[in-house]
């Protein structure tokens, strides 16, 4: 079973940058596609990015493309969420998500979720 545990979310003015972390314990690191979701109140939960398992492949939301950057790091074992030219519409609370072997893509059958982190994006 993988445990996930974000952080880094918190208050940004629109324009600004966040970096999220998403700490993981539990399986197999190297072999885990990572991905990010958002949900905002009275929403369903979106997916916003997505990494392959084998790190070579990225899948994004045509809402964060050229903005949001996802990465990992297999040493420490954490997935990052690099989020820049933040903007109003980006507020929700951010989920990290993790699928043994899966590609990263929205359809794949994410089995471990983190407990989330608040993004709010205000002036």
């Amino acid at each position: 079973q993988v445990q996930l545990v974000e952080s880094g979310g918190g208050l940004v003015q629109p324009g600004g940058a966040l970096n999220l972390s998403c700490a993981a314990s539990g399986g197999t690191f190297s072999t885990l596609a990572m991905g990010w979701f958002r949900q905002v109140p009275g929403s369903e939960r979106e997916f916003v990015a997505g990494l392959h398992w084998s790190g070579r492949n990225t899948n994004y939301a045509d809402s964060v493309k050229g903005r949001f950057t996802i990465s990992r790091d297999t040493t420490t074992r954490t997935a990052y969420l690099q989020m820049n030219s933040l903007k109003a519409e980006d507020t929700a609370v951010y989920y990290c998500a993790a699928d043994p072997l899966g590609i990263g893509r929205e359809s794949d059958p994410w089995s471990s979720w983190g407990q989330g982190t608040q993004v709010t994006v205000s002036s």
